[in-house]
């Protein structure tokens, strides 16, 4: 799917990626959805093909950047600025953070996860909602965005990030025998 260019776009993108994800747990064999993953990850050149391990894996990253993409709007709306990725992190070494998303959600079942994830989609979509189009798409709105669009932060967080959890769950099902 094509990168969002507007509200509507956006809205479609991230709800239907969302449910694709949701579509295609329910789908695995009931063994699966727990297990490790067990595909060749040696030509793999990302750090989140060793990271994430199994559904729940996947599941949770989306869910850690989906509530530090909350807490920082909701934040900055406040009045309280705060800057997108936590003290101590920036840009280069973002990967370390990851590495401490995934240590901090081990003990998460899988369930428990899906409701997570599923909780902070709806927060997602509802802050997606609240804001207009130009809110979104257009530079300069907020001074705590940057030089890019607020819409930019969703993307990365909603549809983009859904595919890529898509394009390795679906890895992940077409190793099962």
């Amino acid at each position: 799917m094509a990168r969002p260019t507007n509200k509507t776009d956006l809205i479609e993108a991230s709800n239907t990626a969302y449910q694709k994800i949701v579509d295609l747990i329910a789908s695995l064999p009931e063994e699966a959805r727990t297990a490790d993953f067990d595909f060749d990850t040696s030509k793999l050149k990302e750090a989140h093909w060793k990271r994430d391990r199994n559904v729940r894996d996947v599941l949770a990253h989306l869910y850690e950047w989906q509530k530090l993409l909350i807490d920082w709007i909701d934040s900055n709306q406040a009045g309280k600025p705060k800057e997108y990725l936590p003290e101590g992190y920036n840009w280069r070494n973002y990967g370390e953070m990851n590495q401490e998303f995934w240590k901090n959600d081990q003990s998460i079942p899988l369930e428990e996860m899906e409701e997570l994830l599923a909780q902070s989609h709806k927060k997602t979509m509802a802050l997606i909602d609240s804001y207009t189009n130009d809110e979104l798409f257009q530079k300069n709105v907020f001074p705590w965005t940057g030089n890019n669009a607020l819409g930019t932060y969703f993307i990365a967080n909603t549809s983009s990030h859904y595919e890529w959890a898509l394009k390795k769950l679906r890895k992940y099902k077409r190793s099962i025998k």
